[in-house]
């Protein structure tokens, strides 16, 4: 994501012509974007992209068990310790 917001910033320098943006090649200025793309396609071959997915549903997933044990009245796990 990060690659993505430097891309922008660096096409609206360039196509503006602002600062030292506007000296550069194109190629350095877009290059940003193939680093994106690069990214996205080692987070998805890896698995990163689905390990992420996976721990955020496991979040939601306890804090909806705690919201619920809590309506019940249940002591949780957590406050249980202390």
């Amino acid at each position: 994501m990060y690659f993505l917001l430097i891309g922008i910033v660096a096409l609206a320098l360039k196509y503006l012509e602002i600062g030292p943006v506007a000296t550069w090649s194109w190629l350095i200025v877009l290059a940003p974007f193939g680093l994106a793309v690069l990214w996205w396609w080692y987070a998805d071959a890896s698995g990163y992209t689905k390990k992420k997915e996976i721990e955020k549903m496991e979040k939601r997933t306890k804090d909806r068990i705690e919201k619920s044990r809590e309506a019940m009245g249940m002591l949780s796990a957590k406050r249980k310790k202390k």
